[in-house]
């Protein structure tokens, strides 16, 4: 087993080697005005920038500004929405042809894509909540936690100020952290944070600090795309028609475009500086991503289907009782698991529940959610198994005095265990791939390591495949003491 998994791993470099060697039949911009489309990835949630109008429209500042960079393009667009820690990715994979979701230059970014002449300029600003009164200049963030898109600038620059960085999908998300208490502060855009303090009307939260840093947006392309020649004399044409200054004043009430169509981003040397092999990458992380495996990921999974299991057996013992309010009850609860998606179920637990006051801390919270999804399920399971022990058994137990309760412990419940076994292990299986979703509420396991290690470097297929190589050796490991119980359980039934 380890054998193939180093074989496959050696693919995995390979195939990553090779990825990033591509090239198009042609220049991007002749297949776009061929087309007559130009593709455009934005989140759709970062408001005022990108986001669903009350028509349910996609529109925003920058939403306008890719509209009117394709009409002088002689093109329309079409809209990917996807969030921003995936939007890099969903760009190398050639999901879309641009972004345009407030991407602020920087060095590595500039290394790494095409990024077109700056159409925005802002400061950014330190998010607290009201009563916070620890953080009042950058320096303070030094030993805090904020909470950032992993892939943003403003992760950057919280981390290079000492914070402990919590990955979190968008803005919206990190102001409600904020808020419940759960980290101490976010870093984002001035304009962002303006806009969402003006449409809230929000006094839970402040800005406590400016950053200091004045950041210029650009939309981003894939390296060598040859668009940005064309994109760039479409932003001068904006700039110098005003529209730009237009579509500034609809939204910010001022002119928030970069005051000289030429103004880029100060460049380093880290632009220059040759990236890291994607072998090197690979090494550097297998010991942080098998860490994450053994402290956090196996664990979640086994006390989860622990409880799970404690969970199912009483919904399934309800669900064949007699008293109809009980039954009632349990199947009431198995429609709501069965019914609903986990990662809902997880949200509800982590970021619902402190509406009313209840805040649980990240893996307990993943604990909880986890837990009661899989008693959903197992109870089928365990019912299932149950009603097919025959009623012979029942019925001889009772006749030589056996109670409800004994009956069950010797009689029934270890000849459904071998029904039950194949099921309940596909429920761990899939038990230990669901505990990834744990990384949209900050639990720092598996999957959530690769994506910290991969936003720096923006090589995510290396290393999402080295984690999916991690999952799939956990799954054949169970798959492997599954069939050695089944085995075990069958040794002594008449064939």
């Amino acid at each position: 087993m380890h054998r193939r998994a180093l074989a496959l791993l050696a693919t995995i470099v390979a195939l990553a080697a090779v990825a990033g060697c591509g090239s198009s039949s042609g220049p991007l911009i002749d297949q776009i005005k061929e087309d007559g489309v130009l593709v455009v990835g934005t989140e759709g949630t970062y408001s005022p920038f990108s986001y669903q109008g009350s028509d349910g429209q996609l529109t925003g500042y920058d939403i306008d500004v890719v509209d009117a960079v394709a009409s002088e393009l002689g093109v329309r667009v079409e809209y990917v929405q996807t969030p921003f820690d995936s939007i890099f990715a969903g760009l190398e994979s050639q999901r879309f042809d641009l972004i345009a979701n407030q991407v602020t230059i920087n060095p590595e970014r500039q290394s790494k894509y095409d990024l077109s002449k700056p159409y925005t300029v802002s400061e950014g600003e330190i998010l607290t909540a009201a009563n916070n009164t620890s953080i009042t200049s950058v320096a303070d963030l030094a030993g805090k936690t904020t909470a950032q898109s992993s892939t943003s600038n403003w992760a950057e620059v919280a981390s290079d100020a000492g914070a402990n960085v919590e990955a979190v999908e968008g803005f919206v998300q990190a102001v409600t952290l904020v808020k419940d208490g759960r980290v101490d502060a976010t870093v984002n855009d001035s304009l962002a944070i303006a806009e969402y303090l003006k449409q809230t009307g929000d006094t839970g939260v402040k800005v406590a600090a400016q950053t200091g840093d004045t950041s210029y947006q650009a939309f981003a392309a894939r390296k060598d795309s040859g668009l940005m020649g064309q994109v760039d004399d479409a932003i001068d044409t904006l700039q110098a028609d005003g529209t730009l200054a237009q579509i500034s004043e609809k939204y910010f009430g001022s002119d928030v475009a970069a005051p000289t169509a030429d103004t880029q981003a100060p460049t380093s040397d880290a632009a220059s500086a040759e990236a890291p092999s994607k072998l090197d990458l690979i090494l550097d992380n297998l010991w942080p991503m098998l860490k994450a495996t053994l402290t956090m990921t196996i664990p979640l999974t086994a006390i989860s289907f622990v409880i799970g299991l404690v969970i199912a057996l009483g919904v399934a013992l309800a669900r064949i009782s007699s008293k109809r309010a009980l039954s009632n009850a349990a199947r009431f609860y198995v429609s709501i698991i069965r019914g609903t998606p986990l990662l809902l179920q997880l949200f509800i637990v982590f970021y619902a529940l402190p509406q009313f006051g209840i805040v649980i801390d990240p893996f307990p919270a993943a604990v909880i959610a986890f837990s009661l999804n899989v008693g959903g399920y197992a109870a089928e399971v365990i019912r299932a198994a149950i009603l097919s022990v025959p009623k012979g058994q029942w019925e001889a137990s009772q006749t030589i005095g056996m109670g409800y309760r004994t009956t069950l412990q010797r009689i029934v419940l270890p000849q459904a265990l071998r029904t039950a076994v194949p099921p309940l292990s596909n429920t761990l299986i899939s038990l230990v791939k669901d505990t990834s979703l744990a990384s949209t509420i900050l639990v720092t396991e598996l999957l959530r390591v690769a994506q910290l290690a991969a936003a720096p470097t923006f090589d995510f297929f290396a290393l999402y495949s080295v984690a999916a190589i991690y999952y799939w050796v956990i799954c054949m490991i169970l798959s492997f003491f599954q069939g050695k119980l089944e085995v075990r359980l069958d040794r002594y039934v008449a064939k």
